[in-house]
């Protein structure tokens, strides 16, 4: 049954047994060659994060008349943890997306995701290029070249799970290093990263993803995003205002996937991806075109 915002509940099981919690509103169009309406758009949100926080709540997509599904990522919001503490890496988490996408009957989808959901997009369109209409690439923050080969490499993670595992919420923020935000933004991020990591049934699948996602890597070089052909929009951020996802990460994508667009706020403005209504308006754009 449909909620007051119309929203229809989802239960997808993975092929490993894990249960993804998900929403989808609108029909809309299964297959981008089969109707004049935009294709389905499935959102995909980041480590930490759950579903709501792709467009922060905006109705704009639904509004629109576009079929929008998403859902939260094994171990997160809703969804069941994986059955072993290791699998969160991005080949299972590409595994569930094409799930989703197939217990949904959705042939092509526009697909939109936030830092690992974007990573999850771009490694899922180069496996799987005949079921992506068009791609929103949401302030990526992977970077291939990146030396992760010393011993502290992942320690700001391992201290990020650890302090969840040991102390909930409030090991996760005295692990958090808000040194790097902005003092303009901290107040925000803080109440943000709050509401959010409160909100997950199982805490400790969180922590054992944030151990296993930044050690996996959806693609390993740079240069094989040259083999997307769908039609992609990224979307950055300022240094400024969110240094984790750097800008120069984003232009890289844009320059290696043929025929992207990069889209990044005005100086001094809050990033797009924390302005869920403007974030949807160019997402809507996307799927339009596609």
């Amino acid at each position: 049954m449909p909620d007051r915002s119309g929203a229809v509940e989802l239960k997808v099981l993975t092929d490993d047994g894990v249960g993804l919690a998900g929403e989808q509103v609108g029909e809309g169009s299964s297959s981008s060659s089969s109707s004049s309406s935009p294709p389905a758009i499935v959102l995909l949100h980041g480590l930490t994060a759950m579903r709501r926080y792709v467009v922060m709540g905006s109705r704009v997509l639904q509004r629109a008349g576009l079929r929008t599904i998403s859902y939260d990522a094994r171990g997160h919001g809703r969804s069941a943890p994986a059955p072993d503490h290791g699998a969160y890496g991005y080949e299972r988490l590409t595994g569930d997306l094409l799930a989703v996408l197939d217990a949904l009957g959705i042939e092509r989808a526009v697909l939109a995701g936030a830092s690992m959901g974007a990573h999850t997009i771009a490694r899922f369109a180069l496996d799987h290029p005949e079921r992506v209409a068009a791609m929103g690439l949401i302030t990526p923050a992977y970077d291939p070249t990146a030396d992760t080969t010393g011993p502290d490499a992942f320690a700001g993670w391992d201290a990020l799970a650890r302090g969840l595992r040991e102390g909930g919420v409030e090991g996760f923020l005295a692990a958090y290093d808000f040194s790097t935000v902005p003092g303009a933004w901290r107040a925000t991020v803080e109440t943000v990263v709050r509401q959010r990591l409160s909100a997950h049934d199982h805490p400790d699948a969180v922590a054992d993803a944030l151990e296993v996602v930044p050690r996996s890597r959806p693609f390993e070089h740079i240069e094989e995003l040259s083999g997307i052909e769908a039609p992609t929009l990224v979307i950055a951020s300022r240094d400024e205002a969110d240094p984790g996802h750097p800008l120069a990460v984003g232009e890289r994508y844009t320059q290696a996937i043929p025929g992207a667009r990069l889209i990044v706020e005005n100086p001094g403005q809050s990033p797009l991806a924390w302005q869920g209504g403007q974030l949807s308006k160019a997402l809507l754009e996307l799927a339009t075109r596609a």
